[in-house]
């Protein structure tokens, strides 16, 4: 796309003269419309707002109190899919954090399909623009959603991203009020499968991030509860269903199966009553754990084929667990070790599990 097919939006809160500088070269560039919405800015900041609306392809939002930075864009791509027809959008901060250049190279790099572009900042060491603290959580952020969500993003709090017009309703249905808001646009992205594409940007940093409204400990709160929030649920299923799966094993093996003698195959000793109990004790548990994921942890409205995606899942996870379980305990001696071998191989399984279900079992139908 060009910039004039585009609309930059810019939430805002108490700002300073860089707002509208950058506007002022935003406008220079071209863009179709520079979007501001004030979130609830007190009176003295007015001024500045006065001074951006009665420009030249720009336009002010007002929100009467402080909604947050989520509310703030969601106001925008409100207004921009019912009172315009821009193809594209581009998200910017209004802290002087994002130059003109990086949101024009954003808006070339748009296309017709769908997919969320970031702008990412260099948080190496290599930066010395960086205050330790923003590297650090960053760091630290992109490393969970790689574990959990599958994709590296070197920087998931970036505030320059773009998208077509054709994502406009997703972004609307998006939850979040406040700074929970972006890293909930990165989830649901991951989870519908919509391509995320990381674009280098400047590295911009002024007095060590002394503006920014984010607030250390309650904003990393409501973002490390999104982004951990499916993770807990599952462990709360799982949990439940581990108990009654090991309850039912530990029955059988000391008790159903305990004069089992060991049995050979293809050259490989296996305990006999190993190979019983492990496969009739995911029977019984893995109806259970099914529902449990589905309606609880992963709250898919419409999932069509889940239930045959998991019983592959859980058949590969019982074979493995099964085959792996037999062989090792094969070589226990010690009576009281074979429930916490089993325990083990459990919690091996439970990680790898958990992508699985996420990416493929309950991928919710688009």
């Amino acid at each position: 796309m060009i910039p004039q097919q585009c609309c930059v939006l810019i939430p805002s809160l108490s700002p300073d003269e860089r707002l509208p500088a950058y506007v002022k070269e935003l406008q220079a560039a071209e863009f179709g419309l520079i979007l501001v919405v004030d979130d609830g800015s007190k009176e003295e900041y007015q001024p500045i707002f006065d001074e951006i609306a009665g420009w030249e392809r720009c336009h002010v939002l007002h929100h009467e109190v402080n909604y947050g930075k989520g509310q703030a864009l969601r106001t925008g791509f409100a207004y921009l899919k019912e009172y315009t027809d821009l193809k594209g959008v581009i998200t910017a901060d209004s802290d002087g954090q994002h130059i003109v250049s990086d949101t024009v190279m954003l808006a070339k790099e748009l296309g017709e399909e769908k997919e969320l572009l970031l702008g990412s900042r260099d948080f190496s060491k290599n930066s010395v623009q960086v205050p330790p603290k923003s590297r650090v959580g960053n760091r630290i952020t992109s490393v969970v959603f790689r574990l959990f969500y599958g994709q590296y993003l070197p920087d998931t709090q970036t505030g320059l991203r773009a998208f077509n017009r054709e994502l406009m309703d997703f972004m609307l249905n998006v939850s979040g009020n406040r700074f929970e808001y972006e890293m909930n646009m990165l989830i649901q992205c991951a989870m519908q499968k919509i391509p995320m594409r990381v674009l280098p940007i400047n590295t911009i940093y002024h007095d060590d991030n002394a503006g920014t409204h984010f607030h250390p400990i309650r904003d990393s709160w409501r973002i490390y509860k999104l982004l951990l929030g499916n993770f807990f649920r599952y462990s709360a299923a799982s949990i439940l269903s581990f108990l009654l799966d090991t309850g039912i094993v530990a029955l059988l093996m000391y008790w159903l199966f305990k004069d089992q003698p060991d049995i050979r195959f293809l050259g490989i000793d296996f305990a006999a009553k190993a190979l019983l109990a492990a496969p009739i004790a995911r029977l019984i548990s893995a109806p259970v754990n099914f529902l449990l994921n589905r309606n609880f942890v992963f709250q898919v409205k419409e999932s069509k084929g889940a239930a045959q995606r998991y019983i592959v899942l859980a058949a590969c996870s019982l074979v493995i667990t099964t085959l792996l379980y037999g062989y090792l305990d094969h070589f226990v001696k010690a009576a009281w070790l074979h429930i916490p071998l089993y325990v083990v191989i459990q919690i091996a399984m439970y990680f790898v599990n958990y992508r699985f279900q996420q990416g493929w079992v309950f991928r919710e139908k688009k």
